[in-house]
């Protein structure tokens, strides 16, 4: 179920959805970062915003003229991040000489981050463990000898590579690092596949956050299948001037209520009597309500099973009195008939 589920996903993952609005999902890729000082990751960071707004135009010439106009301050990026699908604020000075990042930037679907393999099993003396590969924390990235596309696209590349070295892109959770590995695919190690391992795919496997950043509290979004809805996340970071859909709030003041709070009757006027209770509610009895009654009658039961048979028996004889010792038989008709006899002699 969960291999359909996730192969149902990819296959919405690479769609191109051409009735989208262009510039949604989308955003500058970061290829290449010269600047060793701003804390931008190549690959992993997209640009989605600048100043405030939403990027939904991919001509990079307005981008570089908006940082331009702030030469001698500071610009404002919003960053989305592949790892965990997070957006970041990260407010950079721009040189007044330059008046450049020193990044190097391509505009590309968001969709382009979930495009990974999460390596789950990996067995003994396979392809993949002479690779070095770490079992639940490595995602293969890609490769620099070809573009992989789609959920068959690794598979379709190792099939090319067989006996030959395959290098790919490796990124390991639990140490945040990226590296790279070289593999031999093969189908004669003595177990199955070419690699060795099994491969996780789609939307239960891409990239999390690193164990470093505080974890999602109860009630977050872990994940989202839509990477648009991540745009602009974190408090209304970046506008757009489009606000035929926005949300607005009531404006009365008891949104939230609690439930004992909320009278159903308004409160009696002051000096009248209270209202005199009823002797028997037939309706909306609750379960308390209704077990009571049930003790109550079972009670009342018992005490007239006890009272019937308290009054069909005669009561107990009382105790003797202390030190009387026991208790003598009464005499017998026929011995005291007989010692008659004797006193009359």
């Amino acid at each position: 179920m969960f291999n359909a589920l996730n192969r149902y996903l990819s296959r919405l993952d690479g769609d191109s959805r051409p009735q989208q609005k262009e510039g949604h999902g989308y955003g500058f890729q970061v290829l290449r970062n010269t600047n060793l000082d701003l804390a931008v990751e190549p690959w992993f960071d997209f640009i989605v915003g600048i100043n405030g707004r939403v990027i939904d135009n991919p001509d990079p010439r307005l981008f570089a003229q908006e940082v331009r106009n702030c030469a001698g301050a500071s610009v404002s990026l919003g960053l989305w991040s592949a790892k965990g699908q997070r957006t970041r604020v990260l407010h950079i000075p721009v040189p007044a000489d330059t008046r450049s990042l020193g990044l190097s930037l391509q505009w590309t679907p968001l969709s382009v981050a979930s495009n990974v393999w999460h390596v789950l099993d990996v067995a003994a003396n396979s392809p993949a463990d002479n690779a070095g590969f770490l079992p639940y924390s490595d995602y293969i990235l890609g490769t620099p000898d070809g573009i992989l596309h789609g959920e068959s696209g690794l598979g379709e590349l190792v099939d090319d590579y067989i006996g030959r070295p395959l290098k790919l892109w490796v990124y390991n959770n639990e140490y945040n690092v990226t590296r790279e590995v070289e593999i031999v695919p093969s189908r004669e190690w003595g177990g199955e596949g070419a690699l060795g391992c099994v491969l996780g795919y789609g939307a239960l496997h891409r990239l999390p956050a690193p164990l470093s950043e505080p974890v999602n509290e109860p009630g977050e979004t872990m994940f989202d299948g839509d990477s648009t809805s991540n745009v602009g996340a974190g408090g209304g970071q970046f506008t757009t001037n489009d606000t035929s859909n926005t949300f607005v709030p009531a404006a009365s003041n008891d949104f939230l209520v609690p439930a004992q709070l909320v009278s159903s009757t308004p409160p009696p006027p002051a000096g009248s009597a209270p209202p005199r209770s009823k002797k028997k509610e037939r309706h909306g009895h609750t379960p308390k309500r209704l077990m009571d009654d049930y003790f109550a009658e079972e009670e009342k039961k018992s005490r007239e099973l006890d009272g019937n048979i308290s009054a069909s028996k005669t009561p107990p004889p009382p105790p003797p009195k202390a030190g009387g010792g026991p208790p003598r038989a009464p005499p017998k008709a026929e011995e005291q008939k007989g010692g008659g006899d004797d006193d009359v002699d």
